[in-house]
């Protein structure tokens, strides 16, 4: 699923009824204003990071990396791996994030099963279509196939379907949490 699709997707797509209802239920919104930091370089995060709305800005040092709009998740790296990020992240523009806490996901992926099968299938989802896209700004691989052949490859019928579906779910979610207006 490299077709640009945003990494919650990959994640929530993954997720059944039950596990979206867990999530909706433990987390909560919290709204950024333009320059809050919500990561900070070096130092523990105690929360995973879904983008609702606005835009994030990624920085090592005072370089910037990249930007992150909505659907986008946050902190799963430092998630998996249990290291200290090694950017800052900050709102470049008011911004709404669903914080879903480290220490309640953490219980949970522990105590069930399912949820955590499902939940690191994801992850894996979102880490590979990660990796998939360094590889490609690297520009590795382009020996084997044309760029323009990456430029316009397409999601598969299930992949559609996939991405649909989490799609319904990321709104689902979303519409919990705030107004219509912002989605």
């Amino acid at each position: 699923m490299s077709y640009q699709t945003s990494k919650a997707l990959l994640i929530l797509g993954e997720l059944n009824s039950d596990d979206l209802h867990w999530i909706r239920r433990v987390g909560r919104k919290e709204i950024l204003e333009p320059g809050q930091t919500l990561i900070y370089e070096g130092q523990n995060i105690s929360a995973l990071y879904i983008v609702i709305s606005g835009m994030l800005s990624v920085f090592l040092g005072e370089k910037e990396l990249a930007r992150i709009e909505a659907g986008e998740a946050v902190g799963e790296i430092s998630f998996i791996d249990n290291r200290f990020p090694i950017a800052t992240v900050k709102a470049i523009q008011e911004s709404i994030v669903f914080v879903i806490p480290r220490l309640q996901l953490t219980f949970k992926l522990q105590k069930d099963m399912g949820f955590a099968s499902r939940f690191y299938h994801g992850i894996s989802l979102c880490l590979a279509d990660r990796m998939r896209g360094t590889v490609r700004r690297l520009g590795y691989g382009f020996e084997l196939e044309k760029p323009e052949a990456v430029e316009n490859e397409k999601p598969s019928q299930v992949e559609l379907e996939h991405l649909a579906l989490a799609k319904a779910k990321f709104n689902w979610l979303i519409n919990c949490l705030v107004p219509s207006s912002v989605t």
